[in-house]
């Protein structure tokens, strides 16, 4: 497992740890234009389901990889939650907010991966 994969998979742990669900993942890696080798994208039900799985994210990945997110957005409102991890990014979102903002289909180039909820 590479250094980044081992990020993703910490990243993915932390959303299962909080129920999170609709979790995807966008390999972008080696797409002209893409920001990023990931994008992990998923939902929590409220904004205090948001905000604990961002928490969860941040506390798995410290303990795992060390690693700190570069920056992270949105914990405030905790409607949508950016967390940059340099090459991978994740995103997590109210419900209805994925759906407005339909970023799940921005890079229809790329591959996706749907990742089963463990609850």
């Amino acid at each position: 497992m590479t250094e980044k994969n081992g990020l993703l998979q910490s990243i993915i742990e932390g959303i299962q740890e909080k129920k999170g669900k609709n979790i995807c993942t966008i390999h972008l890696k080696g797409i002209p234009g893409a920001v990023c080798d990931y994008f992990v994208i998923c939902e929590g039900n409220t904004p205090t389901q948001v905000s604990a799985l961002a928490n969860s994210i941040d506390e798995i990945v410290k303990k795992k990889r060390h690693e700190d997110p570069i920056r992270v957005h949105g914990l405030q409102r905790a409607e949508w939650i950016g967390m940059d991890y340099g090459n991978i990014i994740v995103h997590i979102f109210l419900p209805e907010l994925r759906s407005f903002y339909n970023i799940d289909n921005l890079w229809e180039d790329a591959r996706s991966e749907h990742i089963p909820s463990i609850y």
